[in-house]
């Protein structure tokens, strides 16, 4: 398993200058289909200011079911779930929103219908856009996605921006590397805990990850290893990823 030392990562503040602090979790949850109070502990344990979900519910009575999950993590929906084929964002009440859109992606037949949550919300003086993904599982699907994102990502208007979430490829990956052309890859720029997301029992691949806009300040990110109040029991019995935490400095803007 592939470690960084576990220093102290930045807990969320708002500094003089109007700049913030802010905890940013990703975290395939497989619609919920495994242990629920395991998956609420481990995002609890993380303190998010946000959080991006893959694979929230999408079918009967998702909505309750994702409001549920927010709830035991002291967190609250922003948007995405069903109404986004899956992504989805979750935050905490020192976000103030903006504006959030749920954006489906043209649809392959025979393959997954996909999608974006997206939002831009602020924290202090600091305005920060947001977006959650999970790509296709085919190739060439999932490099087109790949430029669906960063179109997303741009036409939110703000200069600083975080996305990120389950890109089933790996970092040698042609989309992998087309996103981190144009973005910073959070855990290359600052790594922090662990580097791989997939499987819980055996760690062997990153396949999950975030990304921010040039300007957007990289304090530390990876797998919570050891991170107080997530334990490795909890880790393997929430769903069958890692969840990848990174805290980011956010400049002020407008």
């Amino acid at each position: 398993m592939s470690t960084s030392p576990l220093g102290t990562l930045p807990d969320s503040r708002t500094e003089a200058d109007g700049s913030a602090v802010v905890r940013v979790l990703s975290y395939n949850i497989r619609s919920m289909r495994d242990d629920t109070a395991a998956l609420a502990r481990v995002i609890a344990a993380c303190a998010p200011d946000l959080v991006l979900v893959q694979e929230a519910p999408r079918f009967f009575r998702w909505r309750k079911k994702l409001a549920r999950l927010a709830r035991a993590a002291d967190l609250v929906i922003l948007s995405g779930g069903g109404t986004a084929a899956g992504p989805a964002l979750l935050c905490s009440l020192r976000a103030r929103v903006e504006r959030a859109e749920d954006v489906l992606l043209p649809l392959t037949p025979g393959l997954h219908r996909r999608g974006f949550a997206t939002a831009v919300v602020r924290f202090g003086g600091a305005r920060l856009g947001v977006l959650s993904c999970h790509l296709s599982l085919q190739t060439d699907e999932r490099y087109a996605q790949g430029g669906m994102l960063l179109d997303h990502l741009a036409d939110l208007g703000v200069e600083h921006a975080v996305a990120g979430g389950d890109l089933n490829e790996r970092p040698q990956g042609r989309t992998f590397r087309r996103l981190a052309a144009e973005l910073r890859d959070c855990w290359t720029a600052e790594p922090w805990g662990g580097e791989y997301t997939s499987t819980p029992d055996d760690p062997h691949q990153r396949i999950d990850a975030l990304f921010v806009t040039p300007g957007v300040e990289v304090l530390g990110c990876g797998v919570p290893l050891g991170l107080p109040g997530v334990s490795e029991a909890d880790l393997r019995a929430a769903t069958d990823h890692l969840p990848v935490l990174a805290a980011l400095r956010v400049p002020p803007g407008r």
